[in-house]
């Protein structure tokens, strides 16, 4: 065992001592993420990410009435690998994998929704039925091509992609622009202030875990950023960012006709760190794709400060 992590940590080290310097960016999110409210938009620049990712599924409301047929109350606990890459040989284009993997069960879904944020909130505590105890996955990769338009920065985007684990799989693509400065703005706000928006078609199909979700996929997202964009005299990158999202859903009710669901996203990134909270509060509602987290850390942005210190 000893043996196998010196091997995987020289293996790491080897890894990143042969990427050249990069800046640092978000990591792209865990397939299932973006289906529970997490910001979905492509990468633009190198990065290599190592981070940890809970999304969860209740099954009942507070009332006791229940989501769909899946019967069970799941909290994805997964650790994460996500890398992005220039493609040399085609300008413009990124690809991307991305590779999560945990055990599913119930306990931090319930300590951050019943014992915390509904203790907290003075909400009903959400009743609880059966619940999922497995080790899940999930793979996503990327083909993204950014552009410049009008005579603005590579911020516009289009491309392609794919998820497969042991939760559902789906193909799929999506356009949009990432954070865009505001047309006519000044130094101020174009230095400070970004927006960002994102369209998504997939196709999902059943697996081991959800064993019937939609035929089709709609996926729609706004983001408003607040950061130090172009300033120079700052020493560390910095970002707030907040954005909403409309998911023609993954799952179906009663009737085989898909759930639309509504998200809130809150993310702070600070140098090499990036924590983000996604949440339905939005639908009024308290049961399917309920909430989730991530904490990222952008271990190849963080290597080259190091190397540079």
């Amino acid at each position: 065992m000893i043996s196998s992590l010196t091997r995987l940590t020289a293996s790491l080290a080897l890894f990143l001592l042969v990427l050249p310097g990069a800046s640092p960016a978000w990591a792209e999110a865990t397939a299932q993420s973006m289906h529970w409210g997490a910001l979905a938009f492509p990468d633009h620049d190198r990065t290599v990410t190592l981070g940890f990712y809970n999304d969860s599924f209740t099954e009942f409301n507070g009332s006791g009435q229940r989501y769909n047929d899946m019967r069970q109350t799941a909290s994805f606990n997964f650790g994460a690998l996500s890398w992005t890459e220039h493609l040399e040989q085609f300008k413009g284009w990124n690809a991307n994998l991305t590779v999560g993997a945990g055990p599913t069960q119930d306990k931090v879904r319930r300590v951050i929704q019943n014992d915390f944020a509904h203790r907290l909130t003075g909400q009903t505590r959400v009743p609880v039925g059966a619940t999922r105890d497995a080790v899940d996955f999930m793979t996503s990769g990327t083909l993204t091509k950014w552009i410049g338009l009008l005579g603005s920065d590579d911020v516009f985007f289009y491309g392609i992609g794919g998820a497969a684990g042991s939760l559902y799989y789906e193909p799929y693509v999506q356009m949009g622009l990432r954070r865009l400065s505001l047309p006519g703005s000044g130094p101020l706000l174009s230095d400070y202030v970004r927006v960002s928006a994102l369209a998504r078609y997939g196709r999902p199909f059943s697996g081991a875990a959800f064993h019937q979700v939609a035929n089709h996929s709609y996926l729609g997202q706004l983001s408003v950023g607040i950061g130090n964009y172009r300033r120079k005299d700052c020493d560390v990158p910095w970002e707030i960012e907040i954005g909403v999202t409309a998911d023609s859903g993954l799952f179906v009710g009663d009737r085989g006709s898909s759930i639309n669901e509504r998200f809130v996203t809150f993310a702070l990134r600070y140098s090499a760190v990036t924590v983000e909270s996604w949440n339905d509060a939005i639908n009024q509602k308290d049961y399917g794709p309920t909430f989730g987290a991530r904490l990222t850390v952008d271990v190849l942005y963080l290597y080259d400060q190091l190397a540079d210190f």
